[in-house]
């Protein structure tokens, strides 16, 4: 199993934990900012599951339809996720502070509810530390915030804003009921489900923003780009690149297509010869490139 794979089924676990606890809490205080959070937690689990099949699906071999193979179908169940933390999570709990705001209610005894929201917080805590320390792990010298943005493990990054929503969800719930409680104020909750859709609306249009990226076609990292450059420098029958176009076609795999200019004089075995070696390197040094495509040419 991989690590991803891994941080996603840890992320399962506990989600599937902390659902069935904050319902029990949602039940016994009448919280709407309670059942707003259960719901977020059972849509976390739902979307947990599709992340695994597309993980599943992506792994699957090329073939005569599809001759670069499935990579992006686990950027497609990403943008699913999105979507459904969106308007089954975000739109959800925006409708249910509303009705609380228009129709306050006094919130139950709130101590069962604050102490599985401790417990909840405890394990989305633990799923969101293994999310922070596998993208540092990753990441190298790029910084935090830049390769969450850039980076191509969709599967990963939805994982890690599921998590980091999930965690400012339950601080903004907990919040809310004690305010409701200890004002007597039922607009109070209200204002917490309001506060924790506008967070799960904002979490997931960034999401749908990277991933739709990635769906479309997005070009591989720009330091790939340096690599083969530099590869192609150091190739005694490689004059230079002329041009060079780069696609993610799933996480860890990547299509490139160039235009090299070939040293002058080289016959036709020898040039074969040196495009097959030079492709062989970049296979070497750079495993992600999965399909290369070379065309010997003059002028770009």
């Amino acid at each position: 199993m991989s690590e991803s794979t891994g941080q996603i089924v840890r992320s399962l676990a506990a989600n599937v934990a902390i659902a069935c606890a904050k319902a029990v809490a949602a039940a016994i205080s009448g919280s709407g900012a309670m059942l707003a959070e259960t719901l977020h937690s059972f849509a976390d689990c739902g979307n947990q599951l599709l992340l695994l099949v597309g993980v599943r699906k992506s792994r699957r071999p090329a073939d005569a339809k599809h001759p670069l193979g499935y990579g992006r179908d686990v950027y497609f169940y990403s943008f699913i996720v999105a979507q459904l933390l969106f308007f089954g999570g975000g739109v959800f709990s925006i409708r249910e502070g509303v009705h609380k705001v228009l129709h306050p209610e006094a919130v139950g005894d709130i101590r069962l509810a604050l102490a599985i929201l401790a417990f909840s917080m405890a394990l989305e805590g633990w799923s969101l530390y293994g999310n922070i320390r596998e993208i540092r792990t990753r990441r190298g010298e790029t910084g935090f915030w830049r390769y969450v943005r850039e980076t191509k493990d969709s599967d990963l990054i939805v994982v890690l804003g599921e998590n980091g929503a999930a965690v400012i969800g339950l601080v903004l719930a907990a919040t809310a009921l004690v305010l409701a409680r200890e004002t007597g104020d039922g607009h109070w909750d209200g204002y917490g489900s309001l506060a924790i859709g506008a967070v799960l609306i904002g979490v997931a249009t960034f999401l749908a923003r990277e991933v739709k990226s990635l769906l479309v076609g997005e070009a591989a990292d720009p330091a790939l780009r340096t690599k083969v450059e530099e590869l192609a420098a150091g190739h005694p029958d490689i004059e230079r690149v002329l041009a060079l176009l780069t696609v993610q076609q799933g996480p860890g795999e990547i299509m490139v297509a160039m235009k090299l200019q070939l040293r002058a004089g080289l016959e036709t075995t020898q040039l074969v010869e040196a495009i097959n070696a030079f492709e062989r390197e970049l296979k070497r040094v750079i495993p992600e490139i999965r399909w290369s495509f070379i065309e010997p040419d003059n002028a770009d």
